[in-house]
């Protein structure tokens, strides 16, 4: 990595807005925590407003922007393929908004790098999708961003179906199916469901609370803590 480019990653992740130490961001630059702070000296001479202090971490003044940088080929590449992703096994409003994302980043980028991204070297085909992959997406992020309880119809691999209600915690892609990971109110535990077998999905109206032992990050330590066998995709 150029230093130029070292030093801009340094200022991206103290913005960030959380006091990072040097040896934090030494690993992330695998670099030596020495070179952290020499970089940090460098950036607060030519005026950057760093505040912070070796042994104890640092942060960016609140209210700094950092601005923006351009691009190399393989972040381009890198965004192209991610967005090619969402649109092909995302749900229509995150997909649109993926191709809003590269309009944007596009219309920025000088003449000699407009149109890098969309070379199509890299792809990721929809055709062989089977309907139903992102069954009820949409909603099921309104009902985890806002924290909505959900009444979900679901169908189990036997065919008979269920009627759960859930507090929607989030989702994950497994390659060819999303689950939702939820805190089944039923089962009073972590559950997961695939989208393809939600046959309707109702969000009521209450909300569920942010509770410690109940939210997502507890789905995952759990997942990790059992062999990840709540975090599977169920059959």
């Amino acid at each position: 990595m150029r230093r130029a480019d070292r030093l801009y990653q340094i200022m991206l992740m103290l913005g960030r807005g959380r006091v990072l130490t040097a040896h934090r961001m030494a690993g992330e630059l695998s670099v030596s925590e020495r070179t952290v702070y020499r970089d940090i000296a460098d950036l607060v001479a030519t005026g950057a407003p760093i505040d912070g202090e070796p042994g104890v971490g640092y942060r960016l003044r609140a209210g700094y922007k950092v601005p923006p940088l351009m691009f190399d080929g393989d972040e381009l590449q890198a965004l192209a393929l991610g967005a090619a992703m969402v649109r092909a096994w995302a749900d229509v409003e995150l997909a649109q908004a993926a191709g809003r994302v590269l309009g944007k980043v596009d219309a920025a980028l000088p003449d000699r790098l407009k149109g890098r991204w969309d070379r199509e070297t890299l792809v990721a085909p929809d055709f062989f999708i089977s309907p139903g992959t992102a069954n009820g997406m949409a909603e099921l992020r309104k009902a985890i961003d806002e924290r909505w309880l959900a009444r979900l119809v679901y169908e189990r691999e036997g065919g008979d179906t269920s009627l759960r209600t859930v507090r929607s915690l989030g989702l994950a892609f497994w390659g060819t199916k999303w689950t939702l990971a939820a805190w089944c109110e039923l089962r009073q535990a972590f559950r997961s469901f695939r989208l393809d077998r939600i046959r309707s999905i109702e969000l009521l109206s209450c909300r569920f609370p942010d509770e410690p032992g109940r939210r997502f990050k507890d789905y995952v330590a759990h997942a990790r803590a059992s062999g990840a066998a709540v975090i599977r995709p169920p059959r």
